[in-house]
């Protein structure tokens, strides 16, 4: 039987539902943000993600067509494509500095249309990479929340691609918990399953997984880690003849840093 771009995603859907029921999670509460950057109008009717561009071209008309359907924006949006995507997008991944959060403010006044937030943090404290630093998070949330009276949902982030990405999904578990979102966006095409064992409620796949039903390893299997309590870590080399060495993420996150989440065994 030829594979069709929705079997790829129930493959995926399968894997997250395993990873959920693993840590004693409600499956459910994991939702599948399919990345479509890359996709032509046919090829993205199943999935819920895109730039502002691509969403111009592809989206108005399948909207209509599919209104159930919700538009995520989770790449970075720059002040001069804020009226755009207030009128084409349903929840936004990425607000994470205050002129962005002032322009979207007025203009979902201006339309009378609200968008659902997260902000985005970056929990590696990248230079190039767009994000609010963790110990600014207090601050941010207080302007855009205070302040400006926006609806925050939640935290994402993108871990550093050279990291053992489970310390970064515990480090924004924790941020979310400190702080009353219940929404966390993180995990993507290589990490989704250690994401979703750290509390992820939406994980974003990209084409790479889904056109693809299985992968043979995870960025967390390539690795031991050692983890402190001061979130800092160091790379240990697999042991020669110790095969595929896997430690289950939740199992080396401090205390301190997975605080009591129910979905994390111990």
């Amino acid at each position: 039987m030829t594979e069709t771009a929705e079997s790829r995603l129930e493959a995926v859907r399968g894997r997250i539902e395993k990873a959920a029921r693993e840590v004693g999670r409600d499956p459910a509460s994991v939702r599948l943000v399919v990345v479509s950057k890359t996709f032509g109008e046919v090829d993205i009717k199943p999935v819920i993600a895109a730039r502002v561009q691509e969403a111009q071209s592809k989206w108005p008309a399948l909207k209509n067509a599919h209104p159930d359907v919700e538009l995520h924006l989770i790449g970075p949006l720059q002040t001069n494509k804020v009226r755009d995507a207030v009128a084409l997008f349903d929840v936004l991944h990425t607000l994470d500095r205050p002129k962005l959060a002032h322009a979207l403010k007025a203009e979902m006044a201006t339309r009378g249309k609200t968008l659902r937030l997260l902000v985005q943090v970056n929990t590696g404290e990248e230079e190039q990479k767009a994000g609010v630093a963790p110990a600014d998070l207090p601050a941010f949330l207080k302007l855009v929340q205070d302040e400006l009276k926006l609806e925050i949902e939640g935290l994402m982030c993108i871990p550093p691609v050279d990291e053992e990405p489970a310390l970064h999904f515990a480090l924004l578990s924790k941020l979310a918990r400190e702080h009353g979102l219940p929404e966390l966006s993180m995990g993507m095409s290589g990490d989704f399953e250690a994401a979703v064992e750290l509390g992820a409620t939406y994980v974003r796949v990209g084409s790479r997984r889904w056109q693809q039903s299985h992968s043979s390893s995870s960025r967390r299997s390539q690795n031991a880690v050692e983890l402190d309590s001061q979130l800092q870590y160091r790379r240990r080399p697999r042991e020669e003849g110790a095969g595929n060495l896997r430690l289950p993420p939740a199992r080396d996150i401090p205390q301190s840093i997975r605080g009591d989440a129910p979905w994390i065994p111990f």
